[in-house]
C-alpha cells in the first residue's frame, strides 16, 4: 500500500452571501492552485466533491470549470461526514495505486435542501439536530454532572479561537455570561451552544509518495484511518452519553498510526453543539469519561489551543459539505507549523473527528508530519 500526505489545501471565508455552490468550489479549487505554483492542471488523476446538494454533477462540473479531465470524479455525501469520508476515498485511490494526485473539495450553502432528510420526515423523528443534541445534553447531565455553564465554556473557547482564523464565520467572542444567558431553543440547549449552517468551501490535494515532492517540502501524512456506521438514526444508540461510532473509529485509526492519544498534539472535533466537544474529547480518550467539562475547562481557562484551535464548528461556522475538509486543512497548517496565531506549538501529530447526525457515523483520520 502506497503512502498519501496532504500537499496543498485552499479555502474560502465561510459566510452567507448569494453565491452559488459552483462558485463555491471553483474559489477554493483556485485558492489551493494559488498557493501551489507547481500544480498544474495534468496532474490531477482524481476530482471528488464532498457535498450534500446531490441533485448535480458537480465533480464534473468543477472539473470543466477548473479545465481538469480527471480518470476518476464523483460526490461524496455522508451528511455532516462527507467531508473526512471523501479524503478517505481519495486515500483509497492513491494508497491502492488506482491515481497518483487527488483533489477533493467540500462545499456547502445555508440553505441547501439537503439538509432536511427524507428519512426522518417520512418517519416523524426528530427533524432538526437540536432534538438529539438536547437527548445527549440531558443524558450527560444526569449521568455525569455537567452543566450549562459546562456547555456555554465551550463556547466560549471557540469563539475566542475563531478571532485568530481569518475564514471563520463568526469574528467576536462571546463571555461565558453571554452565552449563558442566550436564547434557549430547548430546555437545555441555548443559541450559542449551536454551530450556524453557513456558505463555506474547502479543499486538499493528496498525493502519493512518489509524487508528494513535487508541491511540498513538509508533506502532512495519513497514517491512521477509522470510519463506523452505526444506524440512521441516532435512537437506535443504547448509550446517549457516549459517541459509539466515534469510539469504534479513534481505536481503528489508533491501532492503524501506531498512535495512543497521549501522542495527539492538536485534534480538531465536531461541535457541532457544545455538548459534543464534551463527549468527543472522552470518547477519543483524551481524558476519562465524565470529565470532558472540566477537561474543556482548563483549555480555556490556560488558553490551550489543542482542541478546535480554528473555532471548532461553532466559531467557524458548518457549511457541512466542507467541515470536514476544513478540519484536515487547519491540522495540516498546523503540523506545517503554518497555523500564525493559531498555532499550537511543536505540534507533530494531529487528529480530526468528523461525524453525522448525532455520530450515526463518524470518521477519524491521524496525521504526521
Amino acid at each position: 500500500m502506497k503512502r498519501v500526505a496532504i500537499g496543498g489545501f485552499g479555502l474560502t471565508k465561510f459566510n452567507k452571501d448569494d453565491i452559488s455552490i459552483e462558485s463555491l468550489m471553483l474559489s477554493s479549487v483556485k485558492s489551493l492552485f494559488d498557493n501551489n505554483s507547481n500544480l498544474i492542471q495534468k496532474d490531477v488523476d482524481v476530482i471528488l466533491t464532498s457535498t450534500n446538494d446531490n441533485s448535480k454533477y458537480l465533480a464534473n462540473i468543477v472539473s470543466e470549470l477548473a479545465g481538469i479531465s480527471p480518470k476518476i470524479s464523483h460526490s461524496v455525501e455522508s451528511l455532516c461526514n462527507s467531508g473526512a469520508n471523501s479524503v478517505v476515498s481519495a486515500f483509497s485511490y492513491i494508497s491502492s495505486g488506482l491515481a497518483d494526485v487527488a483533489l477533493v473539495v467540500g462545499a456547502e450553502k445555508f440553505d441547501n435542501p439537503g439538509l432536511i432528510l427524507e428519512w426522518d420526515i417520512s418517519r416523524g423523528q426528530y427533524k432538526h439536530p437540536v432534538y438529539w443534541s438536547s437527548m445527549f445534553t440531558k443524558s450527560h447531565m444526569r449521568k455525569y454532572g455537567t452543566t450549562m455553564e459546562d456547555l456555554a465554556i465551550v463556547s466560549a473557547k471557540n469563539h475566542k479561537n475563531a478571532l485568530a482564523n481569518p475564514y471563520a464565520y463568526f469574528d467576536k467572542t462571546y463571555s461565558v455570561d453571554e452565552i449563558m444567558q442566550s436564547k434557549n431553543i430547548t430546555e437545555d440547549v441555548r443559541v450559542l451552544d449551536c454551530s450556524f449552517l453557513c456558505n463555506g468551501s474547502a479543499a486538499v490535494l493528496l498525493a502519493s509518495e512518489e509524487i508528494i515532492k513535487k508541491f511540498t517540502d513538509c508533506p502532512v501524512w495519513i497514517t491512521g484511518i477509522g470510519q463506523k456506521t452505526i444506524s440512521a438514526g441516532f435512537t437506535k444508540n443504547d448509550d446517549l452519553t457516549s459517541m459509539k461510532s466515534t469510539q469504534y473509529a479513534a481505536n481503528d485509526a489508533y491501532a492503524m498510526s501506531k498512535k495512543e492519544p497521549k501522542d495527539i498534539d492538536v485534534a480538531e472535533v465536531h461541535d457541532a453543539f457544545s455538548i459534543c466537544e464534551i463527549m468527543e474529547v472522552e470518547d477519543l480518550c483524551f481524558t476519562q469519561k465524565g470529565n470532558g467539562n472540566q477537561f474543556v475547562k482548563n483549555m480555556y481557562e490556560t488558553q490551550d489551543k489543542k482542541i478546535n484551535p480554528r473555532g471548532g464548528l461553532i466559531g467557524s461556522g458548518h457549511p457541512l459539505g466542507a467541515t470536514g475538509i476544513a478540519q484536515i486543512v487547519e491540522i495540516s497548517q498546523q503540523l506545517q507549523n503554518k497555523a500564525e496565531k493559531r498555532q499550537v506549538e511543536g505540534a507533530k501529530v494531529g487528529l480530526v473527528q468528523n461525524m453525522s447526525a448525532a455520530a450515526t457515523s463518524s470518521t477519524v483520520l491521524i496525521f504526521e508530519s
